[in-house]
């Protein structure tokens, strides 16, 4: 069960998005080049394992009637002494007085060894002082190793008597005695450890004959270990037999290990190497190859130094060769088990793997030889992680740097924007944003895998469309903290520079002039996409990026609609109000509002993208109707026969004509605007339609609503109905007949209106 949800778990990883199901096909035929290998692996394994226990097989058999025919031979000498005690007269006596001659001579041979083992034991310590001096080339080493063992058998074999002995109390004594002897041999094996944490060293400054001296040492050990461990072997199934031989009572009693420990110092030498590769691989993952270049030095050392030195059934070199590789895959393996580890660091160490066969191919070894594989094969993985963690990185940049936005746009301190070259607001991540983009493009390319950059950019088109709604949502949630009647105004001019700065962002990301070689941060982000991935994917990217763009208008847009409501709901709330009203005829709102937009225009247009002035500008021409139009349900709107309301709205029409026409031709605003005023002309023509349904009377209302209808498909029924209302003479069946009038007609529909927006 939990290996199915672990599989649902990794291809629910690999198929994320509907896009991912085209690379099925490549998946199937990765997983099927794997599982190929796999098998070709797993054949060469079970054939290698049938072998070996073929052999194992054999030799067991072997060894079995070996120690039959050793223990029948053993049986055949014992019935031959038994039976030679019957042949021979006083056998009896001459056994006896030979045991005594025997335990004689054995009393006398120990008794001149305990006299002599002082002296021999410091003339050890001088040759051991004497190679103290000279540590490289250590000349005593085989004499002090002939005396140790010497002196290693005399105290075995007396604390092995005295253990027998029916008499136990000068055990304690005989210990101390032998104290010294451990010192020296102490002080023997830091000399041997240190030959053999330099035996490459060594072989590299060709002193041969100290390594040709540490190599016997430990093959005389390792000869009497065998003998050691053969002896206990036998001891404990022949017990009583192996008790009459004197051969098999006396030398060493326990194996030293010296084998073990010499291959033991392999792994400590190379050890501090991977330590110190370590350090330098994470400062400098690139580098991967020279940092490792000491690894194959050695191997090369042993290979054409020490293997001749060294006994060849030892074969040194494969020895060598098995230690480093594994303490080799052991240090990747722990790499890339790590959960910390940067995208920079697993492509080093995946890309290391191929480099790393083809040197050992060169030293002579096939990647078949070499077990564990040093990725254990998990090179298709490791590239999906790879993936994984560009987009990690990807996703908690972006994260971060919208926090750090989100933050200062709450906040709204007055210094948490940025100016560009040409003085306009921006906010000050969205160069930090694009860098990083770039930044993790490189990486992605780095892996020389299209699915790996594929994977990472549809991360980062996710990244940026999450970013444009979180940005659209967080404007709109702020703004409504400005719109309502008792809101506080503080902070509201910051806030429409923060909206300033957003538009401008989104002109910066899609703002290309191929003319002077200009181009938005999206197009180049476009130019390092391109060269990455496949033809089939480019298609894919092209109709992101072309939403992308998109949003970034649609983004942009918004933030301007967004500025020029506040300036309504905050600066314009009191005299939209007083519009159609009693008041209304005797002000002058609309120039006070004109003025207003000439205030703002004046303020902002050094600041605001030249492209965005223009939509500033429609934005407050249309914005101004909607609101013109919208305020005949205003309390205490009313058209009278007898009020000059024609007359008032043709007064507001050239006011608000005047001022858009002379934008055009003001000295500071040269070169930036180009709004064309045609355009906001015939917008306003609306307002004639809505003063010819004021002024019809009841019969020609209808007609005046059709031709109204005919013209502008999206008008609503329920504005025309408080347009109606508005008039002093307004009765049921005027609106009836308009009612009737708008079920006839039939109009096509067509591109919104301005009156779409007129409710």
């Amino acid at each position: 069960m939990a290996a199915n949800e672990n599989t649902i778990v990794d291809l629910a990883d690999l198929l994320r998005h509907p896009e991912d199901l085209d690379k099925i096909p490549f998946l199937k035929s990765e997983f099927t080049r794997k599982k190929a290998a796999i098998d070709s692996q797993l054949k060469v394994g079970l054939k290698d394992q049938l072998q070996v226990t073929q052999s194992g097989m054999s030799s067991i058999s072997d060894g079995q009637r070996t120690v039959n025919q050793i223990k029948e031979e053993m049986m055949k000498i014992d019935k031959l002494c038994a039976e030679s005690q019957n042949m021979i007269r006083d056998f009896p006596n001459i056994n006896l007085v030979s045991q005594v001659h025997r335990n004689f001579a054995q009393v006398e041979a120990m008794k001149a060894n305990i006299e002599s083992f002082d002296g021999r034991l410091k003339d050890l310590e001088h040759l051991l002082r004497e190679d103290d001096e000279d540590m490289e080339n250590q000349p005593n080493l085989l004499s002090i190793h002939y005396g140790l063992t010497r002196l290693r058998d005399i105290r075995d074999d007396a604390m092995d008597q005295i253990k027998r002995a029916s008499d136990a109390s000068l055990e304690s004594h005989l210990q101390d005695y032998f104290t010294r002897l451990d010192d020296v041999i102490e002080w023997f094996d830091d000399h041997l450890g240190t030959a053999c944490m330099n035996l490459i060293p060594l072989v590299q400054a060709g002193n041969h004959g100290t390594v040709v001296r540490l190599a016997l040492i430990i093959e005389e050990e390792e000869k009497s270990d065998k003998k050691v461990k053969a002896l206990q072997d036998a001891q404990r199934e022949y017990k009583d037999l192996a008790s009459r031989f004197k051969s098999m009572t006396s030398g060493p009693k326990q194996p030293r290990g010296y084998k073990e420990k010499f291959l033991k110092t392999i792994e400590a030498y190379a050890q501090p190497n991977f330590e110190k590769a370590e350090g330098r691989f994470l400062e400098e993952p690139e580098k991967l190859p020279k940092i490792m270049a000491w690894y194959f030095n050695d191997l090369n050392a042993v290979k054409l130094g020490m293997a001749n030195l060294m006994p060849k059934k030892w074969k040194i070199f494969k020895t060598y060769t098995e230690i480093y590789h594994r303490m080799m895959h052991d240090w990747l393996v722990k790499h890339i088990d790590n959960p910390e580890l940067s995208p920079p660091h697993m492509l080093s160490i995946i890309d290391w793997s191929e480099k790393y066969y083809a040197k050992m191919t060169k030293l002579g070894w096939d990647q078949k030889d070499l077990q564990p594989h040093v990725l254990d094969a998990r090179e298709v993985e490791l590239i999906r992680e790879y993936r994984q963690l560009i987009v990690k990185s990807v996703d908690e940049w972006m994260d971060r740097m919208f926090s750090a936005d989100k933050k200062s746009f709450i906040e709204r301190k007055p210094d948490t924007l940025d100016n560009n070259e040409h003085g306009y607001f921006r906010t000050k991540t969205l160069g930090d944003m694009w860098r990083m983009l770039k930044e993790q493009t490189a990486v992605a390319g780095e892996s020389g895998r299209a699915d790996v950059a594929e994977g990472v950019f549809d991360a980062m088109f996710r990244a940026l469309k999450s970013r444009q709604n979180m940005w659209q949502k967080m404007v709109d949630e702020e703004s409504l903290k400005f719109k309502q009647p008792s809101a506080d105004q503080e902070g509201m001019q910051v806030f429409q520079d923060w909206l300033i700065a957003i538009a401008n962002d989104q002109i910066a990301c899609i703002d290309d002039n191929e003319d002077v070689g200009q181009l938005g941060y999206l197009t180049r982000f476009q130019h390092d996409l391109e060269p990455l991935v496949t033809p089939k994917y480019m298609a894919h990217a092209r109709t992101e990026l072309d939403a992308l763009r998109d949003g970034f208008v649609d983004l942009g847009t918004h933030c301007i609609a967004t500025f020029v409501s506040l300036i309504f709901n905050v600066d314009f709330r009191s005299t939209v109000a007083d519009f159609f009203t009693a008041k209304w005829y005797n002000e002058y709102a609309m120039k006070r509002i004109t003025t207003t937009f000439d205030d703002y225009i004046g303020d902002y247009s050094k600041v605001l993208h030249h492209s965005l002035l223009d939509i500033l500008i429609e934005e407050l021409a249309d914005e101004l109707l909607v609101h013109y139009l919208s305020s005949v349900r205003n309390k205490g709107a009313k058209f009278r026969r007898t009020d000059p309301f024609t007359e008032k709205f043709k007064d507001d029409i050239l006011t608000v004509f005047e001022f858009f026409q002379n934008l055009n031709t003001r000295a500071d605003l040269a070169n930036l605007v180009t709004v064309d005023f045609a355009i906001i002309k015939q917008k306003w023509r609306v307002v004639d339609k809505m003063v010819r349904l004021l002024e019809a009377d009841k019969a020609g209302a209808v007609l005046v609503y059709e031709e109204f209808k005919r013209e502008y498909w999206d008008l609503q029924m329920n504005w025309v109905e408080a347009v109606l209302r508005s008039r002093d003479d307004f009765d049921r069946s005027m609106l009836s007949g308009v009612k009737a009038k708008a079920a006839e007609v039939y109009v096509e529909r067509g591109p919104e209106t301005i009156m779409s927006k007129v409710k």
